[in-house]
């Protein structure tokens, strides 16, 4: 293979449970249920609402339609829209002229001022990618990822990637132990596939679809619901929420009213792709697939030095695993619960509330499996969907969870169990006994960034207000995270869709009172296989960094 030089100018970085008990229990459901009824006051509009088309200036995608902003927050839209712009990719032409990881390598270059690695150094690898006719690609825009790891020691650390725009790029990586440790990089979608996922979230922002039964005595009908609606000549029915102006829309029944509309779910998908662009995501071909290092792929790490200063590293949320355990490398100091008895006792007397998606019911799941005591309460409510409740009445700890509120891609919700965090925050009263965990990103996939966008804001004017009033609540936020890839999936929930939100969460939360658990990094610096619901390793080590943030120890 010809070997070419690479001009590396840094361009765009991208990161990558007794009767007592059973009435105390009975008056928690109660109150529970109570608060799940009161959903009077952040109604929606559900008004009709004639096809038109709109001259205002936030009209963008076509057909999507977006509610002025105040001065400050499309300010930040702005700021946040170029913080995260990638950089500018080919359209297909031929599949050949395409990245191809079988011809691409990557070669760890040597360490500045010469001679042997030491924990506290930073590797840097330089990865050239070439077509499938061998020959080297001339722009950027690839997505990749990359680990350094070590699968004796149980270690994994992610790599951060610099596109130089020009085929080549660098991935740079933090030694943090010392032994072997060997560089992973993954082609995750060539340039010109991310082109396809761009041109599908400005043509095609409705490919996925929901629908709505509406009934009323003997009559049923079921229309189609999204954020984006094309325009027709049929009404539409407005579910905007008053309170924090997230828009939702359904076509208008013909018998019925807007206010007949009692389910909620997942319709479908209209992939649209024409055949030629479908082989830009092969599995084993191009799509999540690994380049080889031309010469070695590791490096061995010798002791830190004793005569070096200022060589560790710190970030606010990052780390990497040893021994296969989570270790923060800045912020709060992560420890393992190993036993339920370690657990149990550190949401002794917490009310923890989850709210979020699938993700974030997860860890609901997790909690009630390993602390026999936190007994579950059946509220009759479907298994995806919730919303649930779980008390262990002995150590007064509450833990419920609750889905977000459109886009859910779940099936059959009930429109009463349609929440939008924002509106669930602002009925909570907080305090240094409450948790908020938050998790929302897999469901927006599909929608112009805008429309995540401003879920957060409005999800952070919540949450600002919550830590005004209670500042002693705790807030825990889960990032996104990668997942395994088919069509269907890179189509509808991409990771390159997902790193976009990533970042879009990351800034919109930035300098708040709030902490992270950094999913994104700990399934990229794992050796298990990328999931949209991480295997039990992973989700154990996420809920130490909760714990940890609940429960620190003295002196962290």
């Amino acid at each position: 293979m010809m070997v070419r030089a690479c001009n590396r100018r840094e361009v765009n970085i991208y990161l990558p449970k007794y009767s007592a008990s059973f009435l105390l229990l009975a008056v928690f459901v109660l109150i529970f249920i109570l608060h799940n009824m009161d959903f009077q006051k952040h109604e929606a509009n559900s008004t009709i609402i004639l096809p038109s088309f709109s001259s205002d200036p936030y009209m963008h995608h076509g057909f999507c339609t977006f509610q002025p902003l105040s001065s400050k927050d499309a300010l930040e839209e702005d700021l946040i829209l170029d913080s995260i712009a990638w950089p500018e990719t080919p359209a297909l032409t031929s599949l050949e002229q395409t990245s191809d990881p079988a011809h691409s390598s990557f070669t760890i270059l040597p360490r500045r001022g010469g001679g042997q690695w030491h924990v506290g150094d930073r590797l840097e690898v330089l990865i050239r990618m070439y077509d499938f006719q061998g020959q080297p690609k001339k722009s950027g825009g690839d997505f990749l990822v990359t680990r350094l790891h070590d699968l004796k020691l149980g270690a994994g650390v992610a790599g951060k990637v610099v596109d130089h725009l020009n085929g080549c790029y660098s991935a740079v990586f933090s030694l943090l132990w010392e032994g072997s440790a060997q560089v992973e990089v993954t082609l995750v979608h060539p340039s010109e596939a991310v082109t396809v996922l761009r041109r599908l979230t400005s043509e095609q922002p409705d490919r996925i679809y929901f629908q709505s039964v509406f009934h009323s005595g003997s009559v049923s009908e079921t229309t189609t619901c999204n954020v984006c609606l094309r325009p027709t000549q049929q009404p539409l029915c407005n579910y905007t929420d008053r309170h924090t102006g997230e828009p939702w829309f359904c076509y208008k029944p013909k018998k019925l009213s807007c206010d007949a509309r009692i389910t909620h779910s997942k319709g479908g998908f209209k992939e649209n792709l024409k055949a030629e662009e479908k082989k830009l995501f092969q599995s084993d071909v191009n799509m999540k697939v690994s380049i080889q290092a031309s010469g070695s792929a590791s490096v061995v790490v010798l002791p830190k030095k004793t005569d070096v200063k200022n060589s560790d590293v710190k970030c606010e949320h990052c780390g990497y695993y040893y021994q296969g355990a989570w270790r923060a490398l800045g912020g709060t100091t992560v420890h393992q619960f190993n036993t339920s008895s370690d657990i149990r006792q550190c949401l002794k007397h917490k009310m923890v509330h989850l709210y979020g998606d699938s993700t974030i019911r997860q860890w609901f799941e997790h909690l009630i499996t390993v602390l026999p005591e936190l007994k579950k309460f059946n509220l009759h409510t479907l298994k995806q969907v919730g919303p649930f409740i779980a008390l262990d009445y002995a150590n007064n700890t509450l833990v419920t969870y609750r889905c977000h509120g459109p886009p859910i891609r779940f099936v059959d919700v009930p429109t009463s169990s349609l929440r939008y965090i924002a509106n669930e925050l602002d009925g909570l009263p907080g305090g240094s006994n409450t948790v908020v965990v938050l998790g929302i990103w897999s469901h927006f996939s599909t929608f112009p960034i805008e429309v995540y966008i401003r879920r957060l804001q409005s999800i952070r004017r919540a949450v600002v207000q919550l830590l005004d009033r209670a500042p002693g609540t705790l807030v825990i936020i889960r990032t996104a995270n990668l997942k395994a890839l088919t069509l269907y999936e890179a189509l509808t929930n991409s990771d390159w869709y997902s790193l976009q939100r990533d970042k879009v969460l990351r800034a919109v939360f930035k300098g708040l009172n709030v902490h992270l658990v950094d999913a994104w990094e700990m399934g990229l610096a794992h050796d298990l296989p990328h999931s949209l619901h991480p295997q039990h390793p992973i989700i154990e080590n996420m809920i130490d960094v909760i714990l940890s943030y609940i429960c620190p120890e003295k002196g962290s």
